[in-house]
């Protein structure tokens, strides 16, 4: 496998991620640059550790990974998504917390956007040529520039939406979840 197929492989990998970290940028107005390169670490941490786990399991699990792995998505994207566009409706609420991105919320958003790359993981296994650990290293660090810049973008986007944010962010997290679960289940994805 070559460099550059690897560099595909992470920014593929990495959108997901970065669609999470816009609407985290959206969303909390207060985010700063720690909390952005929380976002790159935690979503990086989660892209390049999932392949690896995904290998060393071997091809023998991959049908289990791959028969559930939409639904976990799907399921955790729609749960944080509901929670933003429920706390949307309720404006007094949502004004008092400031729209905090929390530890659980962001451990959360990367296992969701990061259980793709487990089955990819799985396919390294099969291939011969793949270093799993350079393979690794740059899908984290690809997620990480991902993650880190989506938030920036978010936030320039979130003054303009200004208290719409919330509801668009939820919304999009919702419409992740789905477009992942539909490609799963309609298109083989």
């Amino acid at each position: 496998m070559t460099i550059f197929e690897l560099i595909l492989i992470g920014i593929g990998l990495s959108m997901d991620a970065f669609a999470v970290a816009v609407t985290n940028g959206l969303c909390c107005k207060s985010i700063r640059l720690p909390g952005a390169l929380a976002n790159g670490v935690c979503f990086g941490l989660f892209q390049g550790l999932m392949p690896l786990i995904g290998f060393m399991l071997g091809v023998g699990f991959a049908k289990y990974i791959r028969a559930v792995d939409h639904i976990i998505a799907l399921v955790l994207l729609c749960f944080i998504g509901g929670q933003m566009i429920w706390e949307a409706f309720k404006k007094e609420e949502a004004e008092q917390s400031g729209n905090t991105l929390t530890l659980k919320m962001l451990l959360m958003q990367g296992i969701a956007t990061s259980i793709d790359a487990l089955a990819v993981g799985v396919s390294f296994a099969a291939l011969s040529d793949v270093n799993i650990f350079f393979a690794c290293s740059a899908i984290c660090f690809i997620t990480f520039l991902f993650g880190t810049g989506g938030v920036f973008i978010g936030k320039k986007f979130g003054t303009i939406l200004n208290n719409k944010a919330q509801l668009v962010g939820g919304i999009i997290l919702v419409g992740i979840g789905i477009k992942i679960f539909v490609e799963h289940v309609f298109f083989g994805g």
